[in-house]
């Protein structure tokens, strides 16, 4: 049986006033409703509205922490520093570090993608709020507050397609800011006045496009079965999170962007650029440019620039030999050096009554425990910053009782940044002892 082209075209697209938008493919579509439109709103969230905001960075790598010289045999305070924590002696009472946290999760590689959401993407639609992550989920309170409501920094190569730290609540895959070029740009280059005309043009002939097609939604979903009803409000949210992207950059486009203050750097790998990387993401914290960013190392971190032969993910399979050990111990002191640097930055830059440091929650792991054998439990985890009170190290039971899912802490983070929630991801409530 042939299909009538015109009839798959209508299922395929919506017109009105000359505007072409495509829609999802519905099952139970029939020709009586293929005139039916489709609705957008608009989704801001209220903005972060305290005298100093809140902040919050998150960074994470994609292989882990060599755990015998990550977790001290002693818990509370004053323990001893292993090897790899050594940098982040002159901040000690500054973080927080923990053991025995985890989301409950199998996978190895494929489930390190959920280090901010404790929810595999093929374990979303099970969810309340699908597998959005932690940065995501604060970035829908700040809105238009900043010109960037998140940033996300990373590399597209590697294992497994890239940099996939974080994931709106639709599901959909923030794509990363590939390097410290990019990054400058994005955050502190202006275009020409041509340009940023153009800019406006697009962005208003964008939203137009979206308020064109608004009409019919009701109509249109009442029509539809409930496994086509399911989609279309997920198709809803997706077309939601485009037009709030788009409002913040029509409201920012005529905004002069702040001066750095340091030239615009060259991408040399992930490796050497990481200081760079740090120094710019506290330059977007100071400038208020954005409350919230994520950096995933990952694919691009070159071992070679840091002296090491073999590369990062081959001798995370070190199989107990000392010499690939010592090798990845090079290469992983050298990101705990560069993040110590970056919570040294933090605490030098005065912000209002404080220091920066005191209003920005600093995430610091890897969705991944144990990359020699593949496993996702006993996650490395430091948390820094933000008020809280810090200095200890934690430890939680692996399972039964006491046992807290790492969301607890991604709760406790939340609430703090002024999110009024009552649960995130596999949460069980705030985490136990910890404020």
């Amino acid at each position: 049986m042939t299909t009538n082209p015109a009839l798959v075209n209508r299922r395929f697209f919506l017109r009105a006033a000359g505007v072409t938008l495509a829609l999802p493919l519905f099952e139970s579509l029939s020709s009586r409703v293929l005139g039916a439109g489709l609705a957008v709103g608009s989704q801001a969230g209220a903005a972060v509205g305290a005298a100093r905001p809140r902040r919050m960075v998150c960074v994470g790598n994609m292989l882990g922490f060599y755990q015998p010289e990550f977790f001290p045999k002693k818990t509370g305070r004053n323990y001893d520093l292993p090897s790899l924590l050594r940098p982040l002696a002159p901040h000690q009472n500054d973080f927080t570090l923990f053991a025995g946290l985890d989301h409950g999760l199998k996978g190895g590689h494929f489930a390190i993608h959920a280090f901010l959401s404790g929810v595999r993407s093929g374990d979303a639609k099970g969810m309340p709020e699908g597998n959005i992550t932690l940065d995501q989920r604060a970035a829908e309170t700040v809105g238009g507050a900043t010109r960037f409501p998140s940033l996300t920094i990373g590399s597209e190569d590697g294992l497994h397609g890239g940099c996939m730290m974080s994931w709106t609540r639709s599901g959909i895959r923030v794509p990363p800011i590939p390097g410290p070029r990019e990054l400058f740009r994005k955050l502190f280059i202006n275009d020409s006045e041509r340009e940023r005309s153009h800019a406006q043009d697009r962005l208003s002939l964008q939203s137009s496009i979206l308020d064109a097609v608004q009409g019919d939604a009701k109509s249109l979903g009442r029509r539809l079965g409930k496994r086509d009803q399911e989609k279309l409000d997920e198709y809803f949210t997706s077309v939601r999170d485009v037009e709030r992207q788009l409002e913040m950059g029509r409201r920012w486009s005529a905004v002069p962007k702040p001066k750095p203050g340091i030239a615009e750097p060259a991408d040399t790998g992930l490796a050497t650029d990481l200081p760079v990387i740090y120094d710019i993401i506290a330059l977007a914290l100071q400038t208020d440019s954005t409350r919230i960013a994520t950096l995933e190392i990952g694919g691009s971190y070159e071992s070679r620039a840091l002296g090491v032969r073999q590369d990062w993910h081959a001798l995370s399979h070190h199989g107990q030999n000392p010499e690939k050990i010592a090798d990845l111990l090079k290469l992983e002191k050298y990101q705990m050096e560069q993040f110590a640097r970056f919570l040294g930055k933090l605490k030098s830059i005065q912000d209002g009554d404080g220091k920066l440091l005191d209003h920005t929650m600093v995430l610091f792991g890897s969705g991944m425990g144990n990359a020699n054998a593949h496993t996702n439990n006993n996650l490395p985890v430091i948390f820094a910053g933000g008020g809280f009170k810090h200095g200890e190290h934690k430890s939680y039971p692996a399972s039964g009782l006491g046992r807290q899912p790492l969301c607890n802490l991604y709760l406790a983070m939340l609430r703090r940044f002024g999110v009024e929630t009552d649960r995130f991801g596999l949460s069980t409530g705030t985490l136990n002892g910890f404020a």
